[in-house]
């Protein structure tokens, strides 16, 4: 049997010897035989079993003997081989291998098709007799049970509880955020920086834009929940959309980025320094002479160590590497200066490691032959325990340990375009190895944590590479490797590790998710139950005075929000009658002045009452009244009829709606109910209204029926209700009889006159809510009731009276679902606003215009350019932004006369200005000349305007003008705005650098941080990083080479090469 690197707890043999095989049962077992404390057997089909070819093949399985007695929970791991064997010749035997984790539920394993029948029964090649000879043979099995120190061993993980088993819980993954989750686990468990997020005040804090509450939460769940633990709370605090979470990402960066933003919150707090404190260390870069007494060095904070893996067989040999001497000699003498070319030493020591030691592999590295990024697989060995005592400075005591234990392990399996991040961490002294692999946490072996992650071929168990074996997959091994490793400090571990305690997390943190908790509890019952409960939605009068639409209330209209009803959440067994109890006592009603009416959906698509509930059966139960009375409905929806005296209602009484049409407000609103007797007439139905208005007797009516949306008659006075059709639940519409001119008048203001037109408006009202397309606090939100049969002009005039603008000095963009610009609305007489709302299969309650105040025509608008320029003044900084609109045959020149009149120069400046866009990789300036036509300029693009530095324009020929831009850590990954320099000859460095800070304008904290480098694209060399003594005018610049400043981008406006975004944190 193969070597699968586990120990072996113990092994057997056992051989069953059949006769007479073809008189077998169709299944039998073997006698029982012991293995490492459990019972085992054969279970042999001779005929095959159910799932195979009956009579054709044979089916043989391991089984485990008394699954159904052995403890609860157990399990066994097994290695095993199956054989038959002829019994006088046992060279002559089929055999196959297996391995499995025997549980209650899979009890058996084996092979359902073991071998053929006449395979075993007839002579086979290169044989001499059959297997089974004289119809006997062995059934041989021989076990290895194996060492399972993890529990975990072959687990199927199905129903695995990770907090059970390991006192942890893992974190859902949103789609690519495992890179996150690893980290975020990692920091979970440094309990020292736990600790001191905590300590932020969040009290006040929303966690949807707090980064340091919602990281709060994230951790306090981890301490306290039983199940994985979501982190789109966090994201949504980063400013993060959906799209970020399914974006691989680069750890360190996000770590960086991450702490920068908690170390800002936790300034002023219990918490500051917190950070620098656990993860800063200091190291000093030198130059040191050989032959004269002269030493140029800095010191540096450096929160991570970025270490080389090509070429390094271990952890050790990469920081020998890194702190490795470089001779500066020959052509590569150093300029010391008052010393003239010197033999120099170049080299990195460490002046000390912080108590937590985030270490960065470079497994991912840039290829000049291929041009590309690639992941480096070579094998790379970390230890449990490293002294770094020898890379320390000399000047630096040894007399504490600089001794530090392997804490986290963080791995990345897969390729540079992508793959899965997990991590390993032993969490304190006492407890083991886990692996925190999304919403999984497992124990783990030490080999797991060390060499299945060296990278590399792998090596058998006894550290020699092994040669790939049958029925094991190795390849995907050289894939998975560790990225990130965390070391502590020894003499700091029980600091850094020290237990949490009760009073260490935030109360107001625990009272709020308990609080939380007990919420999603009740919820989470109330949705278990809801099988068991229907709603009752109660229409009022009152309510009905406040509804403006068909019918009594709004519920199913898809472009209308629904009515605010009163709902009742009843239990469907309760009876009719002690729900009319609770409605009584609600409304504050005596139950006997009340009766409630079912509505139903009548054929003609309208929902009414149609009969009241009877009150006389003792057993009636509200859903029966549901199911009997309202059929094809899950709401019971209800009206509350009040009657102050039952007596005046009599068998030949119809109760009916009333609406009044105001054409004044043109608006429609529910009046109250009335009861008729069906014999009257209509007309009488007008002194009823005149009394309601308090009106004056006699005022002329005009009656309407609503029969339906489309469908609104006008009434016959001298007709009967019956003649009339009239029934309970119906709706009667009236207003003010207007003569002619009246009407025509109100026809004239593009207003309706009568309900028909009115109803004819609310079938085809639409809410749409319009939304400045520019942040501006001074511009409103708002919601117009429009028709989609109105056009542009009609919707521009609307909004135009809302804002008290000019409607032609308007215009509008609509909206994509996420809320986001998407068309702009061409001004068109014949573009109905139904044409305009672009149908989607999202059917949402309104739909949103963005709007733009402009300060010309939207006519004029089509010859003109709209343009967007961000001001950087002289010091290269992003300080406004300006718009423009101008005659697309406009000169760039206008463009910097119209920017004079809102920029402030400064005083001794040269008063010129260069418009300019950046190039895509965020590296040069594309300069536009005075003469350039706005029209000819890319739409969209990105343009910037600065003041042209007096430097600049004094330039004489002996100068060179280069470009310079902002970069952190890698090339690729520029920030801020490029701008050119002057670079003069025979000027050392250090002075260039202070005509460099004068510039841009850092404060010398600051730009002490920043680092510089020659950028050489054409020959994809790495940055070659400058010294002070360094003369830059001395290269031979090439139009590409530029100059890039290293430091942190705080702007959040990175730009990123090969297709990459950079991590961003808002909150």
């Amino acid at each position: 049997m193969p070597d699968l690197g586990h120990e072996v707890e113990d092994f057997k043999v056992f051989t069953w010897s059949l006769t007479n095989w073809r008189k077998l049962d169709k299944k039998l077992t073997s006698p029982e035989f012991d293995c490492g404390g459990h019972r085992w057997r054969i279970l042999l089909f001779p005929f095959g079993n159910s799932n195979a070819p009956p009579n054709d093949t044979v089916s043989v399985y391991l089984d485990y003997a008394n699954p159904k007695g052995s403890a609860e929970g157990w399990h066994a791991c097994a290695q095993f081989a199956l054989v038959i064997s002829n019994p006088r010749d046992p060279t002559i035997y089929t055999v196959s291998h297996a391995n499995h984790r025997f549980i209650t539920e899979e009890s058996d394993w084996g092979f359902t098709r073991f071998s053929e029948l006449r395979k075993l029964f007839n002579v086979q090649e290169g044989h001499s007799r059959p297997t089974i000879e004289e119809d006997s043979a062995d059934v041989t099995v021989f076990v290895k049970v194996l060492k399972d120190p993890t529990g975990v061993l072959w687990h199927n993980f199905v129903n695995y509880d990770s907090k059970k088993e390991t006192g942890y819980v893992g974190l859902k993954n949103q789609g690519a955020t495992c890179y996150m989750n690893s980290l975020l686990q990692s920091l979970f468990c440094t309990r020292y920086f736990r600790r001191a997020v905590y300590q932020i005040p969040t009290e006040d804090d929303n966690p949807a834009e707090s980064v340091a509450l919602a990281l709060q939460r994230v951790f306090y769940h981890l301490q306290t929940s039983d199940a994985p633990v979501g982190t789109t709370e966090l994201t949504k605090s980063f400013g993060w959309k959906s799209l970020d979470s399914f974006m691989q990402h680069d750890v360190q960066e996000f770590n960086r980025v991450l702490q920068d933003k908690l170390e800002s919150k936790m300034k002023g707090t219990l918490a500051d320094g917190a950070i620098t404190k656990l993860f800063v260390g200091k190291m000093k870069s030198y130059i040191k002479c050989v032959n004269v007494d002269f030493e140029s060095s800095r010191m540096e904070d450096f929160n991570d160590i970025q270490l080389n893996v090509k070429g390094m067989k271990t952890l050790r040999d990469s920081f020998r590497d890194y702190v490795a001497v470089e001779d500066l000699n020959g052509e590569n003498k150093y300029q010391a200066e008052g010393f003239g070319l010197q033999d120099a030493k170049k080299g990195i020591t460490f002046q000390s490691f912080p108590p937590v030691l985030h270490l960065q592999l470079k497994r991912f590295e840039y290829d000049i032959q291929r041009d590309a990024m690639v992941k480096i697989n070579d094998r790379h060995e970390f230890p449990f325990e490293i002294d770094l005592s020898e890379f320390l400075d000399e000047t630096v005591a040894r007399s504490q340990s600089w001794v530090y234990k392997l804490h986290g392990v963080l791995v990345h399996s897969g390729d540079l375009h992508g793959g899965h991040y997990f991590a390993l961490i032993k969490p304190d002294r006492e407890t083991r190895w886990l692996k925190y692999d999304d919403d999984r946490v497992t124990p783990v072996t030490d080999r797991e944590v060390l060499e299945e992650n060296y990278g590399g071929e792998p090596s058998s168990p006894n550290g020699v590479l092994s040669p790939p074996q049958r029925n094991q997959v190795r390849s995907m091994k050289r894939f998975t490797n560790a990225y990130m490793l965390v070391y502590i400090r020894e003499t700091a571990i029980d600091e850094v590790l020290a237990p949490f305690t009760d009073k260490d997390t935030p109360s107001h943190l625990k009272a709020r998710l308990e609080s939380e908790r007990l919420e999603a509890e009740q919820r989470k019952r109330e949705r278990e139950e809801q099988h068991l409960y229907l709603t009752a939605k109660i229409i009022t009068d009152e309510s009905f005075q406040q509804h403006q639409g068909f019918d009594l209330a709004s519920f199913d209209d898809k472009n209308w929000p629904p009515s605010e009803l009163q709902n009742f959440r009843i239990l469907k067994s309760e009876s009719y009658l002690t729900f009319k109890s609770r409605v009584a006592q609600h409304f504050n009603y005596p139950e006997s002045q009340i009766r409630l009416w079912v509505l139903v959906n009548r054929q003609n698509k309208t929902v009414r009452p149609d009969t009241h509930v009877p009150e006389n059966e003792s057993t009636l139960t509200v859903e029966m009244v549901r199911n009997n009375m309202a059929a094809r409905q899950t709401d019971l929806r209800l009206y509350l009829d009040v009657i102050p005296d039952p007596t005046k209602i009599t068998s030949n009484s119809i109760m009916i709606f009333i609406k009044y049409f105001d054409v004044s407000k043109q608006s429609l609103y529910g009046i109250g109910k009335t009861y008729v007797q069906r014999t009257s007439k209509v007309g009488d139905l007008c002194h009823v209204i005149n009394e309601k208005m308090r009106w004056p007797p006699g005022t002329p009516l005009k009656l309407y029926e609503e029969i339906k949306p489309t469908m609104i008659e006008l009434m016959k006075p001298k007709a009967t209700f019956v003649q009339s059709e009239i029934q309970d639940g119906d709706i009667i519409c009236f207003q003010v009889e207007m003569n002619e001119k009246e009407t025509h008048d109100v026809d004239s203001q593009g207003l309706y006159s009568n309900p028909v037109q009115f109803y004819d408006f609310l079938q085809n009202r639409v809410l749409i809510l319009f939304k400045p397309k520019v942040d501006d606090a001074d511009l409103p939100e708002f919601e117009l009731m429009l028709s989609k049969k109105m056009n542009y002009d009609i919707m521009s005039t609307k909004v135009g009276d809302y804002l008290k603008h000019d409607p032609i000095k308007l215009r509008f963009t609509t909206t994509q679902t996420n809320g986001q610009p998407k068309h702009v609305i061409k001004r068109s007489l014949n573009q109905s606003i139904s044409e305009i709302m672009t149908p989607t299969y999202v059917t949402p309650s309104s739909t949103v215009i963005l709007y733009e105040l402009l300060d010309v025509s939207i006519v004029e608008l089509e010859t003109k350019r709209s343009l967007k320029i961000v001001w950087t003044g002289i010091h290269n900084k992003e300080e406004a932004t300006h718009s423009f609109l101008l005659p697309k045959t406009s000169p760039v020149s206008d463009v910097s006369d119209h920017l004079r009149k809102h920029v402030t120069l400064s005083p001794s400046g040269t008063g010129r200005i260069r418009v300019f866009e950046v190039s895509k990789d965020g590296k040069t300036q594309k300069e536009y000349t005075h003469s350039e036509m706005i029209g000819n300029i890319p739409d969209p693009a990105d343009l910037y305007a600065e003041e042209i530095p007096a430097e600049e324009l004094e330039a004489d020929d002996a100068d060179k003008v280069i470009s310079v831009f902002h970069f952190q850590k890698e090339v690729s990954r520029t920030h801020g705005v490029p701008f050119k320099f002057v670079v003069k000859p025979g000027e050392k460095f250090l002075e260039t650098k202070k005509r460099l800070q004068a510039r841009i304008g850092v404060s010398d904290k600051d730009f002490a941080k920043y680092r510089f480098a020659l950028i050489q694209v054409a020959t994809f060399k790495q940055p070659s990083y400058i010294e002070d003594d360094d003369t830059i005018y001395d290269h031979k610049f090439l139009p590409d080479d530029s100059l890039g400043l290293d430091h942190f981008d705080k702007s959040g406006k990175a730009r990123t090469g090969a297709g990459e975004k950079a991590i961003v944190i808002k909150g």
